[in-house]
């Protein structure tokens, strides 16, 4: 979700003393702060340095963005009316910046910044339709059970015991887990598990989740393919696919119904029989250097344009800011 960090010391120490008080059940919501979580995802992929909370390993890439003539007709940002740059970042979650790119069952990210002279618009989406948790306190222990202990491991009865405690924390995993794993970062769809309100020109809103759908398909490796796969070979991949041609991804908005949950990005609404509008697609044409997507955190509370908002009742949403902040400063010192 964010990412990372360093400043142990006192940090640390009163990290290790919420979450002990977390899983003792004696927390609230506010105790979750956005340095906690930090130090807690960071912790979970085994305390590496100045690396990001999620999203540690990852390929920074450019393209661009063309809206469809229908975009304008549910949201008056800017970014819908003409083609602009795009500057984006796959990754595969979490802090371990040594990840296999096998690995199962782990979200593939795409994080993505829309630049205009208005402004940015940024998104950050995984391949999955659910998040891990629906609130900043159970993101902090579901990362904090998943520390690992003096062997190296987590401790594995800690994590079924908070899993049964925590029903809804296991939709992501059993989701990916009934699927291959994706042979390329352009091969599998992406989602924004957030629920966005779209605003027209004449105030009209729409509510819907938006879905980035791969032009290729979705790619994924057998087993068989997978054991003849090295553990790092996306970026080769990817930079092979493009050098041929850019890929694609149609961005969808799919329309909410009444009753819908706009609040706990871990209920996926469902897809089939759905209104859906096109908004545009994402043309990735090339390979960036890492700075250029080092350089500042892609913030998708903060940078959004007139005729696009996130859910105001979603905490999982608000925490990204200001815990994507405190990841950029303590990876960057």
């Amino acid at each position: 979700m964010v990412s990372p960090s360093s400043s142990p010391g006192a940090v640390a120490l009163g990290t290790l003393a919420l979450a002990a008080s977390l899983l003792a059940g004696g927390a609230s919501a506010q105790d979750a702060d956005p340095g906690a979580i930090v130090n807690a995802l960071v912790a979970a992929g085994g305390n590496q340095p100045k690396v990001r909370a999620s999203g540690a390993k990852g390929v920074c890439v450019k393209g661009s963005f063309t809206p469809s003539a229908e975009a304008p007709g549910l949201s008056k940002a800017p970014h819908f009316t003409r083609t602009v740059p795009v500057t984006a970042r796959f990754s595969m979650g979490g802090s371990n910046a040594k990840i296999s790119d096998k690995a199962k069952p782990v979200t593939r990210g795409f994080a993505m910044r829309l630049a205009d002279p208005s402004g940015d618009m940024v998104f950050v989406v995984i391949s999955a339709p659910v998040f891990s948790t629906k609130t900043p306190q159970q993101l902090l222990e579901f990362a904090t059970v998943r520390a690992p202990g003096p062997d190296g491991k987590p401790d594995a009865d800690k994590i079924k015991v908070f899993a049964a405690a925590n029903p809804e924390t296991t939709r992501q995993a059993a989701w990916l887990n009934a699927r291959p794993v994706p042979a390329s970062f352009a091969g599998v769809d992406y989602w924004g598990v957030h629920a966005y309100t779209l605003t027209d020109a004449k105030g009209a809103a729409t509510v819907a989740k938006l879905k980035w759908v791969a032009q290729a398909g979705q790619l994924g490796l057998t087993d068989d393919e997978l054991k003849g796969k090295p553990d790092s070979f996306y970026a080769d991949e990817l930079k092979e696919r493009l050098s041929k041609e850019p890929a694609k991804f149609d961005l969808v908005a799919i329309l909410g119904e009444p009753n819908d949950p706009v609040n706990d990005p871990t209920v996926a609404w469902p897809e089939e029989n759905r209104k859906s509008v096109k908004l545009g697609t994402i043309a990735i044409a090339a390979l960036e250097p890492d700075a250029t997507c080092d350089a500042a955190t892609f913030d998708p509370v903060a940078d959004l344009p007139e005729g696009v908002a996130g859910p105001a009742t979603d905490p999982m949403f608000a925490v990204r800011s200001p815990a994507y902040a405190v990841s950029l400063s303590r990876r960057a010192n």
